[in-house]
């Protein structure tokens, strides 16, 4: 399992999602500001299974993302 932290600009957030809901990923949207200008950007947390990653990468144009190793996964 793998969680990518994904961080783009408010501008490009709602077609973004349509894309990730359209491939079939869920995504956790937080507000974020950063950057020299401190301009409004969106964070993306975005679980997924190892092999879908590729995947989520392509579809994520003009971001910049983390990817990370997820130990253990639990859902209550």
């Amino acid at each position: 399992m793998k969680l990518a932290i994904v961080i783009i600009q408010d501008a490009g957030v709602a077609e973004t999602l349509n894309k990730l809901t359209a491939s079939g990923f869920s995504a956790t949207k937080l507000a974020s500001t950063g950057g020299f200008l401190k301009t409004g950007n969106t964070t993306l947390l975005i679980g997924t299974d190892d092999q879908k990653i590729d995947q989520l990468v392509q579809l994520l144009t003009g971001a910049t993302i983390f990817i990370l190793d997820v130990e253990r996964f639990e859902r209550i």
